[in-house]
């Protein structure tokens, strides 16, 4: 059970359109369990029948009449929806995306400003009240705003909404407040489960609202608490709003650096006496423009990082053994999904967004691309329930990872293999019935007979790599000897 006010943790990329290889938006986001705890997840579609017209939370009293207009949505609920409904990731008919939520801190003098509101909404809630409801990314951040004003959260979370050509991030602060930035075009921002925008134009907010929104009070907020805590004229929310531990130092700090390091290896100095930003740095840059466009292997890849390259690798044989998993991995034992959600400018709207979808630890799963256009998702994405079975990508996922964990050296080959042929495979379906669709062409029945095929796809490779896993685990066991019998 999901204990209330004890967040899922997770790491999230937000991918500008001129940031990325083809010039679509991305939003990404691994939801990781808490420890000790893994939420089996299942891919869905919520048509409007389905959509509750009155809404009460599992893990909070809060309770709302919704309005009677939904639209069909995608959604990567809990399978055993003991803790409520928990949607997470998800596309509507508008080309419309929200990845929710990034748990995030705030400081004492928010909250004794501002207290988190113990029947209000979280993170299990917000994806079903909002996403059926709006027709832009602008759209997804007023509404979640307008609710977060008048009923308020039980705890501190950051949520993103993407459409074809914006990128908006949204903050909460304290009980019931928020703030919301566009990412640039051109850039792309890390977020770790803390409070991440470090800079904040409040005149915009509160005038042509170009680049930044926030609830209607914020100023006077910031004015009676003393909340500012810059020098010089500017605003920085992550000094105001945000906090830092030591604590952060080795669970949050770590991951932006390792990604930054990735994506901008030349741009700064990330290692030695003289780096610029170090694991344990509280001024990594919210946003950063990245020294080449970003590929959705990219998002893959960093999501499921491990500190491969550097002493912090837990399955590192190099460099001081002293500093191995001194740093909470991104792809980490309780990954739950990773979901990363392409609006393709190119591509016409029937087919224009893709979900991207992973089960399991990260670093053992590969990315299976879906079209979003649908009335129903394919089984094996959907059908996870509380019983293990290969017959399902959730739990066979998690069989692969708990197997390989223990041996890694001896099958990350395979896995690199599966990884990349899913992948590859997922391009080349998509690429094929992209240049199917025309006018003439029912765009459901297409998406869906696609995602069957990939599914498929998928469902081959990943028994097959099972098969080698499995393999590789049982002549690894302690119980064996060499000799046969005579």
């Amino acid at each position: 059970m999901r204990q209330k006010g004890i967040q899922d943790s997770c790491t999230t990329i937000l991918v500008g359109k001129k940031a990325s290889y083809d010039g679509s938006t991305m939003i990404a986001r691994t939801e990781d369990s808490q420890n000790g705890v893994f939420t089996p997840k299942k891919f869905i579609v919520v048509n409007p029948e389905d959509q509750p017209r009155h809404y009460k939370s599992v893990l909070s009293s809060f309770e709302i009449d919704l309005p009677d207009n939904p639209v069909r949505y995608t959604s990567v609920p809990d399978a055993l929806a003991k803790d409520g409904i928990w949607g997470e990731a998800g596309i509507n008919v508008y080309n419309v995306a929200m990845s929710e939520t990034e748990t995030i801190t705030t400081n004492s003098r928010v909250l004794g400003a501002d207290p988190l509101v113990a029947t209000g909404i979280g993170e299990e809630d917000m994806l079903t009240l909002v996403l059926p409801y709006i027709k832009t990314a602008r759209e997804g951040v007023l509404r979640l705003g307008k609710i977060l004003e008048e009923y308020g959260t039980y705890e501190s979370n950051g949520i993103a909404f993407s459409d074809v050509n914006e990128i908006w991030w949204l903050e909460t602060i304290g009980g019931h407040h928020w703030i919301a930035k566009r990412v640039k075009d051109d850039e792309y921002v890390v977020m770790p489960n803390q409070q991440g925008i470090d800079s904040f134009d409040l005149k915009d907010a509160f005038g042509k609202q170009k680049e930044h929104l926030c609830s209607s009070d914020l100023v006077e907020f910031i004015e009676k608490n003393h909340l500012n805590l810059n020098q010089d004229k500017h605003f920085n929310p992550r000094y105001a709003f945000g906090s830092h531990s030591d604590a952060d130092h080795v669970y949050n700090t770590p991951r932006a650096w390792i990604i930054g390091r990735y994506f901008n290896p030349t741009t700064y100095r990330w290692d030695g006496p003289k780096a610029d930003y170090r694991p344990d740095s509280d001024n990594i840059p919210w946003s950063f423009v990245p020294e080449q466009k970003i590929t959705v292997e990219d998002v893959k890849y960093v999501l499921s990082h491990h500190y491969q390259g550097t002493a912090y690798d837990p399955y590192g044989k190099h460099g001081d053994s002293s500093l191995r998993g001194s740093f909470r991995p991104i792809g980490i034992n309780r990954n739950n999904f990773l979901a990363c959600v392409q609006i393709r400018p190119y591509a016409p709207e029937e087919i224009r967004s893709i979900e991207w979808i992973a089960y399991g630890s990260n670093t053992f799963n590969a990315f299976v691309p879906f079209y979003v256009n649908i009335d129903k998702t394919p089984i094996y994405t959907s059908n996870t329930d509380k019983t293990v079975t290969t017959d399902n990508f959730y739990w066979a996922n998690r069989i692969i990872g708990a197997l390989a964990d223990a041996h890694y050296s001896a099958t990350s080959s395979a896995i690199e293999r599966y990884q990349n042929a899913v992948q590859t495979k997922g391009h080349q379906i998509i690429k094929k019935y992209d240049s199917a669709f025309n006018k003439n062409v029912d765009p459901v029945i297409l998406c869906q007979t696609a995602n069957q095929e990939i599914a498929d796809m998928a469902k081959q490779h990943t028994d097959d790599l099972l098969n080698k896993v499995l393999y590789t685990a049982s002549m690894g066991m302690k119980n064996s000897f060499s000799r046969s019998d005579a």
